[in-house]
């Protein structure tokens, strides 16, 4: 075997891997664009004539078929955790709707930044996300909620 070839099978190897490691790993970065032109020299390294860069391009296809389907086979069981699988459970209570909120209407604070129409204002030392009435409101400017609609606070100038 020429060393061309040896170093065309190493080529071969490593494109595999990374392109393994590329399939495991959300996104397509910088292990799959060398993958890719790892597989491509190596093809270009071993294959003697065209038809066998053919059949190797043909085997090269099938490995990579069976790696992910073992690929996936061991991220979506339960014993290995997935790269981009989020682990805690968001629980029911969490949210807060607009009846949750009522309580906020009448109350008086300062516009934390300009209210163009969205910003943020405080209220009894809370800092909310706020919307104006449709008016530009200035930071520090004094600010009253009057009324909450699918949850967001709208507020109004005072003065």
């Amino acid at each position: 075997m020429a060393s061309i070839q040896i170093i065309g099978i190493v080529l071969l190897v490593l494109g595999l891997a990374l392109i393994g490691v590329e399939m495991a790993i959300p996104g397509f970065g910088a292990p799959g664009i060398c993958g890719i032109i790892s597989l491509g020299a190596g093809v270009a390294m071993t294959a003697r004539s065209l038809q066998q860069g053919v059949v190797i391009v043909i085997v090269i296809i099938v490995i990579l078929a069976v790696m992910m389907a073992v690929i996936m086979t061991i991220l979506s069981s339960k014993k290995v955790k997935g790269p981009i699988v989020l682990e805690e459970e968001v629980k029911g209570g969490q949210y807060l709707s607009s009846s949750d909120l009522e309580y906020l209407v009448g109350k008086k604070g300062t516009a934390v930044t300009d209210l163009r129409p969205a910003g943020k204002g405080k209220f009894e030392g809370i800092e909310f996300d706020i919307l104006s009435d449709g008016k530009y409101i200035r930071k520090g400017e004094e600010i009253e909620i009057i009324r909450i609609r699918e949850n967001r606070i709208i507020v109004s100038s005072i003065g």
